[in-house]
């Protein structure tokens, strides 16, 4: 079979050793006869993988001691809520930056569960000389009280990515889902991190949480057991039954990680990998980006073609060619190429010399 490259957005491809290695223990893992599916997470066996995760975890991250690192149920989703009732308590308020699409659903998600009252929006992107922009808000001297700020550093949908810090007098919440691991942040800049596992850390169904103590003392909204992030705590992610084979997987990529040099190694390959195909899109007319240059994604790189006519001809004869997934969201159409840290440079080359011979035969 010739080689399949996969821009899927989410559920996204994973590195091909860690799957190989799956494959070769799906009906005996560690030489127990059985998968990994079927061992109980209370064993020794277990236990001892989760262990090693979290720990590869913190020294990709350089995680500080006074944060936790959870292993949590239900996606992204299930914290924008899990978020909302650990924290906004007795009639908390806080403030979500909206960038695009996973920033405003966050938004929504709040105020669905405790009222507008109690929510506060910033639009920050607007239309500059006609490309989406990031404007950060100074927020050092505001008088508002809010438990945290949320705001979502990349974003899948729009291809616009956050590169700068956010500065503000309350704790940071970043949805990560789709950039971490992708280049380093300082984790002490944050309250609390959580990423959907179904991009860049393994296959949907986990999600990662690192939280600082100080927030876990937040007057929260009786949040249900198993979103509470206290009692993930209190019984190290395992109060009811994890998602083991997902949990299993992730553990792999960690250590695919760090046999690839680590977070700032993965950084210099992705950004060779989003500089080369931008390059191909700006230098074809046939080809055009909507998105300003200092925030233009390393993971989601959306464009168009000139003309939109030809969208369907350029999917099929991309799959023909080994290269899946390029269709854009529904929300705002045109293409999608997601390179996050599976994908090989190789990929990128390959869709990059599509690209320019499907651009020279349907220029002429």
């Amino acid at each position: 079979m010739s080689t399949v490259y996969n821009f899927c957005a989410g559920p996204a491809m994973l590195p091909p050793p860690v799957m190989a290695k799956a494959q070769t223990e799906l009906l005996d893992w560690q030489g127990q006869g059985v998968s990994v599916m079927e061992v109980s997470h209370r064993g020794a066996p277990f236990i001892e993988l989760a262990k090693t995760s979290e720990a590869d975890v913190r020294e990709l991250m350089n995680i500080p001691d006074n944060y936790h690192v959870l292993f949590m149920h239900g996606g992204g989703r299930g914290q924008f809520a899990a978020i909302v009732n650990n924290f906004l308590g007795n009639n908390g308020r806080a403030l979500y930056l909206v960038s695009g699409q996973w920033s405003r659903s966050a938004a929504a998600e709040a105020c669905r569960l405790v009222g507008d009252a109690q929510v506060d929006t910033m639009d920050i992107v607007s239309k500059v000389n006609g490309l989406n922009q990031v404007t950060l808000p100074a927020l050092t001297g505001a008088a508002d009280k809010y438990r945290y700020v949320h705001y979502c550093p990349n974003e899948t949908v729009d291809g616009i990515e956050i590169f700068d810090e956010i500065d503000a007098p309350w704790p940071v919440i970043a949805d990560m889902s789709s950039t971490i691991m992708s280049r380093p942040v300082d984790v002490s800049k944050f309250g609390l991190i959580y990423a959907g596992a179904q991009k860049n850390i393994g296959p949907s169904g986990l999600s990662i949480v690192i939280v600082r103590d100080d927030l876990l003392q937040l007057p929260s909204v009786n949040p249900s057991s198993i979103m509470d992030y206290r009692i993930a705590v209190k019984h190290d992610s395992m109060f009811n039954t994890p998602p083991t084979f997902a949990w299993y997987l992730a553990a792999e990529v960690f250590k695919w990680l760090k046999s690839m040099g680590g977070i700032a190694a993965i950084e210099s390959r992705n950004k060779q990998k989003a500089a080369l195909l931008y390059q191909c899109i700006d230098q074809l007319p046939f080809y055009k980006n909507g998105v300003a240059l200092p925030n233009r994604s390393r993971m989601n790189v959306t464009f168009q073609l000139a003309d939109e006519a030809l969208n369907k001809a350029f999917l099929t004869a991309a799959e023909t060619h080994g290269l899946v997934a390029l269709k854009g969201h529904r929300s705002v159409g045109g293409m999608r190429a997601s390179l996050y840290n599976a994908m090989p440079l190789e990929g990128v080359q390959a869709l990059v010399d599509f690209m320019q011979a499907f651009a020279a035969k349907h220029s002429a």
